[in-house]
């Protein structure tokens, strides 16, 4: 017999077992700067490539909601996160929104300039804080030719992107709330390292394009189970085998193309 999402949280709070934090590698290379890199694109390419771009690699500290390029504005830079994380969202004209991907360390933000667009048809937004790189259009445009490698691994990330891309629309029309959110949670903790998600309801509702009441709903659910704990602008992850169990299929088929990115 079929068992509701309710009864599922029921079972998972019984097999609790709580999330340990995993650690953050630090990098091997650094950026114009001198400070240290994390982005897997930058740490996978060859020291004469990585050369190239190093020069026009400028650090920069991104705040959470900082947008990072409009739909239709020129692309000025593309980003490569060390950590934090990035959205891409569809934006309607009556002003409602929806998460469509998501950009950490494994990619790059302004995947349209590599193919010589200089604007995008979404937002991206930084959903949680960060650092990481930028790197001009025009710098950018000039050195891809002569870096085959870097060309190769965004050219992988944009295959994988599309297909997490296909795979959340599939899931925002196919699953109910609550499976929705365990997914996205369990995405952002991929990308954080941390347990600690600094999110609000409101902007959770945003990502997943549902209303402020579900969210709530289904985290209080969660949090009546153990699995997290919702505290005024944050969310705190104390189980995650239990979250990735009851997650949808989605989560697990997105995790398979992330793992070869080099996300956990």
């Amino acid at each position: 017999m079929e068992i509701s999402w309710l009864e599922e949280i029921s079972i998972a709070k019984k097999a609790q077992r709580a999330v340990k934090p995993v650690a953050v590698q630090p990098g091997s290379r650094t950026d114009a700067s001198g400070k240290a890199i994390s982005n897997v694109v930058l740490l996978s390419v060859p020291d004469e490539e990585y050369n190239l771009i190093r020069p026009h690699l400028e650090a920069v500290s991104l705040p959470q909601h900082q947008v990072l390029h409009e739909p239709g504005e020129k692309i000025e830079f593309t980003y490569f996160l060390n950590n934090g994380m990035c959205s891409v969202v569809a934006l309607s004209r009556d002003g409602r929104s929806v998460e469509v991907g998501i950009i950490g360390k494994e990619g790059m933000v302004g995947m349209s300039v590599m193919v010589g667009l200089r604007h995008d048809t979404f937002r991206a937004i930084m959903q949680m804080s960060g650092t990481g790189v930028r790197v001009r259009s025009e710098a950018f445009a000039e050195v891809l030719p002569a870096a085959p490698t870097l060309r190769a691994q965004l050219s992988r990330f944009a295959l994988m992107h599309s297909v997490q891309v296909a795979q959340l629309a599939a899931c925002n029309r196919l699953h109910e709330n609550g499976q929705r959110l365990v997914r996205w949670l369990l995405m952002c903790q991929d990308r954080m390292d941390s347990a600690f998600l600094p999110l609000t309801h409101e902007f959770i509702a945003q990502m997943l394009g549902t209303g402020r009441p579900s969210v709530s709903l289904a985290a209080a659910a969660l949090e009546n189970a153990g699995l997290i704990e919702n505290e005024r602008g944050k969310v705190t992850i104390l189980n995650r085998k239990s979250l990735e169990e009851m997650a949808c299929e989605c989560y697990g088929i997105i995790q398979h193309f992330n793992g070869s990115l080099g996300l956990k």
